[in-house]
């Protein structure tokens, strides 16, 4: 019996430790041959991501929409895109992936709908002041008129927040026009997304990604304040802006915890929240979601004190929340980690895509190295880690895709001053030649290049020393390895991270050029050969060494 086969659907706290894998529906396989990844292609693949050795999948939203904002904009929280698939789909998806072991999280929106939303139409079939209206962001505006927006702030993706309805009214989003904002303050809505935990919870999903976690709650008095840009990576650290990561946010989740609760075991949540580190065990709390993501290494450069301090301060946090650490080098939202490591440091990664990946030059080799290293100290981390669908394949960021391929909403409402994120969502490539790399069909809805050929899962597969086999026995190890939260940190030079996990598993990861020693024991994986003993530079080693920890 495998491991997988003994996993246990009933453990309550499976997501402390847990290895998710993200799923981007239209772009991981095609099940119909019409260009968009969907549910019948994802269960297809359930042997593939079973043998990888994942705990959960992570599904980005596969619901209704006119993929204003690759899904984001959500028409319907209770059903299914028909070119995704539908509900009995959903259902075969989720029987398919508990057969395996696998546990199923999908993404909940619920900072804004989309403007097709039957909610939002009726808000604007309605009369300013109605119920109706009172359910989104609707003000009068500025002006002698009413002609100007009712205050300053600025959408994420660029422009105004607030768009004009013909009855002269303005509705905020502050994202896409297409992605109306809700307005939490009414109970309808707060009720209506119980209902929506609910239906998914009894579909057998096992938790949640709850996307801009932080946006939810409000100052919506008047008059509206003053708030020049909305950029939630710069926020007060107070919990005082108008708009994100408010204290009054944490009300609305303590109630989709007691829903959670009504369940067995509880469902849990990991919170998408871009806000001050100090306030991120907020969202992490028991009584609230449970876990939030840490994006820091997402944020840091290849530096061992840099991925040193994010570690422990991460660590800290999480004693502090009752939580487990998440940790991430990747998503559907950051160009890809294989070519961030591969960039001269600080290199101004919207620049670089605008120049179609040319200046800087990407150094392909030394991306690929470090994208190695860094997968063995994402595994050997405590608390549980996040895999983006390709990172297991080695790919790199798409950075010279075509402007007139471009889907993403950033691309036009930048005003073609940002190039936007369809160079990580490009579909996953499954053999080393057709017309869409196995994809499925005679193309993918982002076209793909030539090099993903060598990337192939067919490529990797069974292939001594590839990116796949090398997740493969690094998930297969931490399975065996991973025991609790706790590590102990080692002596170590300065651009070498070394610390022992419980049971005397040692972890050393050398990121800089200079070959480094490794504890005495049994070398149980490396990203790189030996060179006479000793760590080459960009590489990782886990070893068992012949001392327990001891704190």
């Amino acid at each position: 019996m495998s491991e997988r086969e003994r996993t246990d659907l009933t453990d309550p706290t499976w997501w402390r430790d847990a290895v998710v894998y993200q799923v981007y529906p239209r772009s991981f396989a095609d099940g119909n041959a019409d260009g968009i990844g969907d549910f019948a292609g994802l269960i297809d693949r359930i042997p593939y991501l079973e043998r990888l050795g994942i705990d959960a999948v992570w599904l980005s939203p596969f619901y209704p929409s006119a993929l204003a904002d690759g899904g984001y904009d959500v028409d319907d929280y209770r059903d299914v895109d028909p070119r995704i698939g539908s509900l009995p789909t959903f259902d075969d998806l989720v029987a398919a992936a508990h057969a395996a072991g696998i546990r199923v999280i999908v993404d909940i929106v619920p900072n804004h709908s989309s403007d097709r939303h039957e909610w939002f139409r009726a808000a604007l079939a309605a009369a300013p002041g109605s119920a109706e209206r009172d359910r989104y962001v609707f003000r009068d505006g500025l002006g002698e008129h009413g002609e100007l927006p009712p205050s300053d702030w600025v959408s994420h993706f660029g422009g105004s927040a607030w768009t004009r309805v013909p009855d002269g009214q303005w509705y905020l989003h502050l994202f896409a026009p297409e992605q109306p904002d809700w307005n939490w303050e009414n109970d309808e809505v707060r009720e209506d997304f119980h209902v929506t935990l609910r239906f998914w919870a009894d579909r057998g999903v096992d938790g949640f990604r709850v996307d801009v976690a932080h946006g939810l709650a409000k100052d919506l008095g008047e008059p509206l304040r003053s708030h020049p840009h909305v950029n939630s990576m710069d926020i007060e650290i107070d919990g005082t802006n108008p708009l994100f990561d408010r204290d009054d946010v944490h009300e609305i989740y303590r109630g989709w915890r007691r829903v959670f609760d009504e369940y067995d075991p509880p469902r849990t949540a990991v919170a998408e929240a871009w806000v001050p580190t100090s306030r991120r065990v907020l969202y992490a709390k028991p009584d609230e979601l449970g876990q939030a993501f840490e994006f820091d290494l997402v944020k840091a450069e290849w530096d061992a004190a840099q991925f040193r301090e994010v570690i422990v301060d991460s660590l800290d946090r999480a004693r502090t929340a009752g939580a487990s650490s998440t940790w991430t080098f990747s998503n559907h939202d950051v160009v890809r980690h294989a070519s961030r490591f591969g960039l001269p440091a600080r290199t101004d990664l919207n620049a670089w895509l605008l120049t179609d990946g040319a200046e800087p030059a990407e150094d392909v080799a030394l991306g690929a190295r470090r994208a190695r290293a860094a997968v063995l100290l994402l595994l050997a981390l405590p608390g549980s880690a996040y895999v983006y669908q390709g990172e297991e394949l080695g790919l790199r960021e798409v950075a010279d895709l075509a402007r007139d391929d471009l889907e993403d909403p950033i691309w036009l409402r930048s005003q073609h001053t940002e190039k936007g994120r369809d160079g990580c969502r490009v579909p996953l490539p499954w053999t080393t030649d057709g017309s869409s790399f196995g994809f499925g069909g005679d193309g993918a809805h982002l076209p793909q290049p030539g090099w993903f050929a060598e990337h192939a899962v067919e490529a990797q597969d069974g292939t001594e020393g590839s990116m796949l086999e090398l997740y493969r026995a690094a998930l297969a190890l931490r399975h065996r390895l991973l025991p609790d939260q706790d590590l102990v940190w080692r002596d170590s030079g300065p651009d070498v991270l070394h610390f022992e996990r419980p049971g005397g598993w040692h972890v050393v990861v050398n990121l800089g050029s200079t070959p480094a020693p490794l504890p005495a024991g049994e070398v149980l994986l490396a990203s790189a050969p030996l060179a006479d003993g000793l760590l080459p530079g960009d590489a990782s080693a886990w070893i068992r060494g012949s001392d327990p920890v001891t704190g």
